[in-house]
């Protein structure tokens, strides 16, 4: 079956929720129930109170809400975190709460299970408010309340069976224990609904991970794996990595790196819709060149931000104005933007979300983050990859120059740069590090990789002055740099290769 002929037998709705329509290939599908299970925590009601509030508030589609859990009051209450008015779509008749939740006298059950007057209730909701879509929060409440799974879930087939029959969308929410454990608490929640949404609230290290995976859309196409996400004041925020499309133009314009002698190692400059990777051990310029990045920028009339992970403003100021850089001025002006934040203040997903924000609000023209190995702690490699594909997707999409640091832990000799795990998303590479020569400690630059230009490829001495940067061609004569410890090449070396290689191209059996 083709993706085509897939599309023709089920419609999808969309949810409006940013990234989920993307990573379900255009929505949830439409007139059938979808499970969303996940620990607590995880953001399932509020998944399940915004698919109600977009679908009235973008697409004027009414809709019911079915607490099992807790009451209207609260919902209503958490729902001005997000800035949405319930109470007016309630007198507007296009949302209705129907409330199942537990006495609150706690008085006890007695009978046999029976979801009959509940069922002709949402029905009777359904019809009178031409509802499109229904939320149902939690089933997995229904369940606590009764001993025989097996009746419960009869019911439930009954009452997910009658909704289909109304042609309405419906989003159910679920319990569950651990993070990779069964679908739901009491492991036959799932067997209810065609479809099944997982969210996950994984702790790395010190901060947690939010993911959303599709794990069944029956009879339709979706993608898979997890995709990270964040909850935002507008609500759940996915990021559908995998659907970043390789489209962003290609430009042939160049930018200034703020340093002169860097631009004409770099055949001119930046392109200007390039991502950019300055790595190095610690203390070998790489602030120093994000700041004449952006000032550059500035001078221009060009709008920029600093995102720092490592240094507060004072600190950067400070640096900034002994290699003769005024960034209080420059944010004055309105033309720079400083953003400090702990790294571990948050998950990688809030970060980033962040960012985008601040970039949407802002509209610069060059970014900075200093630096991404600061943001790397305490995360699995694959957390990080995912975030800097997100990141460097959006900020090409966005066609603004990004400059990218990273801090090695070698302080001396060569390392590799493929541990950074960005080195094949970057379109410029730039190596700083420390070399020992004529007996003292030396800083070289080297532009290791240029996606697309040709490139100045010897490594030159890089001095840092109280005007910013000189970068000198002061190592000629000088082999195995990169290994820290340079030798100088004699004049009999010299020659003896010289010879050599003549002898290399004269001979036609070589």
């Amino acid at each position: 079956m083709t993706n085509s002929d897939q599309q023709r037998g089920i419609k999808k709705l969309r949810t409006m929720i940013e990234g989920l329509d993307d990573i379900t290939h255009g929505g949830l599908p439409m007139g059938r129930a979808t499970l969303v299970s996940g620990t607590a925590g995880t953001g399932k009601t509020l998944l399940a109170v915004q698919f109600l509030h977009n679908g009235i508030v973008h697409l004027d589609e009414p809709g019911i809400f079915v607490t099992f859990e807790e009451s209207p009051e609260d919902i209503i209450k958490n729902a001005y975190s997000f800035n949405w008015d319930l109470p007016k779509l309630i007198a507007q008749g296009k949302l209705f709460i129907l409330d199942a939740s537990p006495d609150p006298e706690g008085q006890e059950i007695v009978g046999e299970f029976d979801l009959s007057a509940l069922i002709e209730r949402i029905h009777y909701a359904i019809v009178k408010y031409k509802a499109k879509r229904v939320a149902i929060d939690s089933i997995s409440a229904i369940f606590q309340q009764y001993d025989s799974i097996s009746l419960v879930r009869r019911e439930m087939f009954r009452l997910v069976a009658r909704l289909k029959s109304l042609g309405v969308t419906t989003v159910m929410t679920a319990e569950r224990v651990d993070e990779y454990g069964p679908v739901a608490r009491f492991g036959v929640e799932e067997f209810v609904s065609d479809n099944v949404i997982i969210l996950r609230n994984v702790l790395e290290g010190e901060r947690r991970h939010r993911t959303a995976e599709i794990l069944k859309l029956r009879g339709t196409t979706h993608m898979k794996g997890e995709f990270p996400f964040t909850m935002t004041s507008q609500g759940i925020n996915i990021f559908p990595l995998g659907a970043m499309r390789l489209t962003q133009k290609s430009s042939n314009v160049r930018v200034s790196s703020g340093i002169k002698t860097l631009d004409e190692m770099c055949g001119g400059g930046y392109f200007k819709d390039s991502i950019i990777l300055i790595t190095g051990a610690t203390g070998t310029g790489k602030t120093l060149m994000v700041t004449k990045f952006l000032e550059d920028g500035c001078k221009n009339g060009e709008r920029a931000i600093l995102f720092a992970y490592e240094e507060s403003r004072a600190q950067l100021s400070r640096n900034a104005s002994s290699w003769g850089t005024d960034l209080e001025k420059l944010e004055n002006s309105g033309v720079l933007r400083i953003i400090c934040t702990y790294p571990e203040a948050t998950g990688l997903e809030d970060h980033l979300q962040q960012i985008k924000t601040e970039i949407d609000n802002f509209k610069p023209t060059r970014i900075a983050i200093d630096s991404l190995s600061a943001l790397a702690r305490g995360v699995s490699n694959n957390t990080f990859r995912q975030f800097v594909i997100g990141l460097t997707g959006f900020v090409k999409q966005e066609e603004i120059t990004g400059l990218f640091t990273n801090t090695t832990d070698q302080f001396m000799g060569s390392h590799s740069i493929t541990e950074s795990h960005i080195s094949t998303i970057t379109d410029t590479i730039i190596l700083l590090q420390y070399v020992e020569i004529r007996g003292e400690m030396s800083r070289a630059v080297n532009v290791f990789k240029m996606r697309g230009s040709w490139h100045d490829s010897r490594i030159r001495e890089y001095v840092i002055t109280d005007q910013g940067a000189q970068i000198k061609d002061s190592f000629q004569g000088f082999e195995r740099i990169l290994s820290g410890s340079p030798t100088r090449v004699s004049i009999d070396e010299k020659s003896e290769l010289s010879r050599i290689m003549r002898g290399v191209q004269s001979d036609p059996d070589l």
